[in-house]
């Protein structure tokens, strides 16, 4: 947090060392990323992502979109337009706030991008990857999660309605935001999260879109339960 000296933002634990929320799903062939937010081209940088088939929002806010500029390079590699798949309205916000991409006399070397409207249980193959888009609310505005067989990835959820519960409950890896303690308008909090994730009963359960004045990693890991742990940057692991 900017000019903030509070002990997480001065810690020398990297694991409370946090840069925007995103996921990235990697198969033999395919690698495809969920949102990019301004952190995007460091993300990628540091996990050496060398081809991007594609960006799945999750919707429209500025620390999920404000990256996406650099795209540049996989427009290079593929020689071919970027595909972001998406509500309409959220491709409709990124077409307006990013008009020199979609300008009819483009300036050379912008960058190149399809957008590709989704809705709400839409069913997608994206090369060898199988994804499900899941309705969410964020406070009063209609987002999305998604769903990769067995691992499902929310972030910005306030509320899922009973069908996405009982769609995802039992499933191996629940990815789901938790911003700090206190209550907040559009966000689950801790308590919120674990009600959340009990409803689910996800084999392992993995917090994001961390504030923070949650406090730090090591301590607030000692007091969750078993299955449940934050999430930190360069997480990773198998479905």
């Amino acid at each position: 947090m900017i000019g903030c000296h509070c002990p997480v933002c001065r810690s020398d634990d990297p694991r409370d060392n946090r840069l925007r929320t995103s996921l990235l799903v990697e198969s033999g062939a395919t690698n495809l990323v969920v949102d990019t937010g301004p952190d995007f081209r460091q993300q990628m940088l540091r996990q050496g992502v060398h081809h991007l088939e594609g960006a799945l929002m999750t919707h429209e806010h500025n620390d999920h979109v404000a990256g996406l500029d650099d795209i540049r390079p996989y427009n290079f590699i593929s020689q071919q337009d970027f595909p972001f798949y998406g509500l309409p309205r959220v491709l409709d916000n990124i077409r307006e706030r990013f008009a020199y991409v979609f300008a009819q006399n483009k300036y050379p070397g912008s960058p190149s991008a399809e957008m590709i409207p989704i809705q709400p249980w839409d069913d997608l193959v994206i090369g060898d990857i199988r994804v499900t888009a899941l309705p969410v609310l964020h406070g009063k505005l209609d987002i999305l999660g998604f769903c990769f067989g067995r691992l499902a990835y929310f972030t910005d959820v306030k509320f899922l309605e009973s069908k996405v519960i009982d769609f995802l409950r039992g499933i191996d890896v629940l990815i789901i935001n938790a911003l700090h303690h206190r209550s907040h308008h559009s966000h689950l909090n801790l308590e919120e999260a674990l009600e959340m994730i009990e409803k689910i009963k996800p084999q392992n359960a993995f917090l994001t879109h961390i504030s923070h004045t949650m406090g730090l990693h090591r301590e607030v890991n000692e007091t969750l339960p078993q299955n449940v742990k934050l999430a930190y940057d360069g997480m990773s692991f198998e479905t």
